[in-house]
């Protein structure tokens, strides 16, 4: 067992009608459950921010979604309120296959920073603890899904090279937000970090 299948933030409010709606995040849905059966380790990450997260535009007064501010650990793009801990917003897709997974990992959940990775905080510093599992299990390759390409699996694949793992984020079983040229921008840096993309 040294491959696994890592599903970022297929989550209500990151498809179309959510808070953050990814456009078709929808659509790779039943993709992605068919892959799930395929792979013997699959690991599913969900946002899960506390009520007020410091994210959240609405945290910032004269700030809008999608602006970037400066916070302690770096820019930070303010995003509408999302993903609250225990929202209807927060679960995942109601037609994800969620038995299939091995691991529900949390993330996001700290109240002052954000985190994007599925391994460590916006600070790059603060596990998520999902490093030290994969570890515990032999796993030294990873394919990733989800949502959004240039976010949340942009970081998590990128950190996850830099661990030291062989990567591939397969686009067909993703979609993107697209913010000001994101996706060209996380595209590069993936590669540049030596991830595989499909």
């Amino acid at each position: 067992m040294t491959h696994a299948l890592l599903v970022i933030d297929v989550q209500n409010d990151f498809c179309p009608g959510g808070a953050l709606a990814v456009a078709d995040g929808d659509k790779i849905v039943p993709a992605i459950n068919a892959r799930m059966t395929a792979d013997t380790t699959v690991i599913l990450t969900q946002d899960w921010h506390p009520a007020g997260h410091s994210s959240f535009a609405s945290q910032h007064p004269g700030k809008a979604p999608f602006e970037v501010t400066q916070m302690p650990y770096g820019p930070q793009v303010l995003w509408p309120d999302h993903c609250v801990q225990g929202s209807d917003g927060a679960a995942f897709h109601p037609a994800l296959a969620v038995d299939r997974a091995q691991l529900i990992l949390r993330k996001g959940n700290h109240q002052a920073i954000d985190s994007y990775s599925a391994f460590f905080e916006n600070d790059h510093q603060t596990p998520t603890g999902l490093h030290g599992y994969l570890q515990t299990l032999g796993i030294d390759r990873l394919t990733l899904v989800g949502l959004a390409t240039d976010f949340c699996v942009n970081f998590s694949a990128v950190d996850a090279a830099r661990l030291g793992y062989a990567v591939t984020v397969d686009t067909g079983l993703c979609r993107a937000i697209d913010l000001d040229g994101s996706l060209t921008q996380a595209m590069d840096g993936m590669c540049a970090a030596g991830v595989r993309i499909t």
